[in-house]
């Protein structure tokens, strides 16, 4: 009964249907049934406007008549419904909604309606640099912006108008200047419808750059599970993993009672070692030890012999590269490096103390012996003659007192 209904609607009635439909779903987000309905009204009303041949590719949208221009946003609000459809197979979804976001964009860009500078960058593609990009995000919000709140003046200025008329029609019958009314309706309309389409214009741009977005992250998580296999464990498996942490604990607690203390551990992966199961307390410690492994490979005892044991041993792996040795090796190493430092700065201590220009030079036997006694005692012999004839004293005649 429903569907003869709609096949007995009009076109203008499917459209406001439809357009009541897409409003309730964006404002309040209603249930799938009504979301699937609506795509079927705008179905409906695609086919209509293709049998009655409104519009040509040969027109722009001075050539569209105003009571035809609201058709044009069939498929806008057909791409935005069908996003919202809840189904296993979203990337197909996706597929559809961005074919018919494409036609409108296109179909826009024929009747001249698309601005300038979205055209380009559609153009330029990925080749945009940030700033580009992020420039066309700031126009096309202040784009939507100036829709929205023009928009909104229209209808303000529509029910003044309404008021006006209704109050002026209850005192006096309007005669004259009927028809300037009219037009004026009629230019008000087509401004509105005009606006409403840009403002669509805007909003499949954004939307158009979400959905290939999803597709892309939806795509390479697909691909990664196809290359990695399955990756959800079965509950047998889980089961026997807590089956098996539960006996460790329970284990643990019982031998405690009966047990000594063991003496403290003071390296932390051996502890870890220890509580993980690959160490016992009792075993000695020389801070050699393999890194640390989270997860359940730490429960599956031997070597790895399967793929799916493989798996499941990456499970909560860190993301980050692990340490390849202890806080405690690392410190003794350290302390090496720092007993071989000393033993080289001893060592060069005491070069440098027993170095050649520390040592007193050793004389060896000259050859110029007879020369340096020939020396000596001629400097001996002036000593004498200097003690025998003191400074001045041959000098007394010559003296003003001598």
């Amino acid at each position: 009964m429903g569907e003869r209904k709609v096949e007995d609607m009009s076109l203008s009635a499917l459209f406001e249907q439809a357009r009541k439909i897409h409003l309730t779903v964006t404002e309040s987000g209603a249930d799938q049934d009504l979301v699937k309905k609506g795509c079927e009204v705008l179905e409906k009303c695609e086919d209509m406007i293709s049998k009655l041949g409104l519009f040509s590719s040969n027109e722009t949208k001075d050539d569209i008549s105003t009571n035809n221009l609201k058709y044009l946003l069939v498929p806008f609000y057909l791409a935005e419904l069908t996003e919202k459809l809840a189904q296993e197979e979203r990337i197909q979804i996706l597929k559809i909604s961005q074919a018919k976001l494409k036609e409108f964009i296109s179909f826009c860009e024929a009747m001249e309606l698309v601005p300038q500078e979205e055209l380009e960058a559609s153009v330029q593609g990925a080749s945009n640099s940030f700033a580009d990009r992020r420039a066309l995000k700031i126009a096309r919000f202040r784009r939507q912006r100036a829709a929205e709140a023009k928009l909104t003046e229209i209808k303000e200025r529509k029910e003044r108008r309404g008021r006006s008329t209704k109050a002026a029609a209850l005192s006096t019958p309007v005669e004259v200047g009927e028809d300037d009314l009219l037009d004026d309706d009629g230019e008000e309309e087509r401004e509105a419808w005009l606006t409403t389409i840009s403002l669509a214009i805007c909003k499949a741009f954004d939307l158009l750059e979400m959905l290939k977005k999803e597709e892309e992250m939806l795509s390479a998580i697909k691909e990664k599970q196809l290359k990695e296999g399955e990756k959800e464990f079965s509950q047998a498996i889980l089961d026997d993993r807590t089956k098996k942490a539960e006996a460790w604990h329970r284990d643990a607690a019982a031998r405690a009672q009966y047990t000594q203390p063991a003496a403290p551990i003071t390296c932390a992966t051996f502890a870890q070692d220890v509580i993980e199961g690959r160490a016992n307390v009792s075993q000695a410690h020389d801070h050699k030890h393999q890194p640390m492994i989270f997860g359940p490979q730490s429960l599956i005892g031997g070597s790895l012999t399967s793929e799916r044991e493989r798996m499941a041993a990456q499970v909560f792996q860190p993301a980050y590269r692990m340490p390849t040795m202890s806080i405690e090796e690392a410190g003794l190493r350290e302390m090496e490096m720092m007993n071989k430092w000393q033993e080289r700065n001893a060592k060069m201590f005491e070069e440098a103390n027993s170095a050649w220009y520390k040592d007193k030079p050793k004389m060896g036997p000259s050859e110029d012996d007879e020369d340096d006694d020939a020396a000596q005692e001629k400097a001996r012999a002036w000593d004498d003659w200097k003690d025998d004839n003191p400074r001045g004293a041959g000098n007394k005649k010559l003296t003003p007192c001598g």
